[in-house]
């Protein structure tokens, strides 16, 4: 396959960025999207030209910063990771857009790659519990329904790429914050903290810049994870309780 690239570069956060051409000549109809860009930046360093900046670490749609959005579409035209991404859901001569995730807390590290320190910290407001986790007690010492466990489960597999937060006309953050309240908010060791983690992580979100939600479900249609937007229903009710309650303490 032959393909013609438009690339955002830009040297760091506060310098002008712009798109680039460059060409992307033999690629493998099997080859991911990472190893496609591997191959071109292999020829930009032949000419001892700047390689292309991404970020990538498992390369096995797990760790989710493979955050690029190609052609306008975070992650890309699939309901996966970039790195999951194979070069044959394109056709040959085509003209892919490849840039980094435009979202105001997600600041421009580097050509493709984005800082979501925003995120991290809206974890660390509230994504916690205080219960005991060192020896890994008996599976039947601490019972949980079926149904309770499923919808934990589907929350936890939130991998925390952003794509909903990209994909969102708003820039609305609330796929991912209603992902990490509801996996806790269905499980036994969640629930000291359930008051304050959700008033927490909302303010945090807030803070950071992300927008509200206006119910596009942009983020739901994008999400690698396949999280689905009933999460933000549980974070609203969960915020809420946690506001009456805070209140009339």
């Amino acid at each position: 396959m032959n393909l013609k690239l438009k690339v955002w570069r830009q040297k760091n956060a506060n310098s002008k960025g712009g798109l680039v051409d460059y060409e992307a000549k033999n690629i493998p109809p099997d080859a991911s999207f990472l190893e496609m860009l591997d191959i071109v930046n292999e020829e930009l360093l032949a000419k001892n030209e700047e390689p292309i900046a991404f970020d990538h670490d498992c390369r096995e749609g797990i760790c989710g910063t493979c955050s690029l959005s190609i052609n306008g579409i975070p992650h890309g035209p699939s309901e996966t990771t970039t790195c999951q991404l194979y070069m044959r859901k394109f056709k040959d001569g085509e003209t892919i857009y490849i840039e980094p995730f435009r979202v105001k807390p997600f600041p421009v590290v580097r050509d493709l790659v984005v800082g979501r320190m925003a995120f991290e910290r809206i974890q660390q407001a509230g994504g916690f519990i205080t219960a005991h986790v060192g020896a890994a007690p008996d599976g039947n010492a601490m019972l949980i329904g079926k149904k309770e466990a499923d919808l934990a489960m589907e929350a936890a597999a939130c991998i925390g790429c952003g794509a909903c937060a990209a994909a969102c006309p708003n820039g609305s953050a609330m796929l991912f914050v209603g992902a990490k309240v509801t996996h806790f908010a269905h499980l036994p060791q969640g629930q000291p903290e359930r008051t304050d983690r959700v008033l927490k992580m909302v303010r945090t979100m807030d803070e950071e810049g992300f927008g509200n939600c206006s119910n596009y479900l942009e983020c739901e249609a994008v999400c690698p994870a396949n999280i689905p937007a009933s999460v933000i229903n549980t974070l609203n009710r969960e915020f809420a309780v946690a506001s009456v309650k805070e209140a009339v303490v």
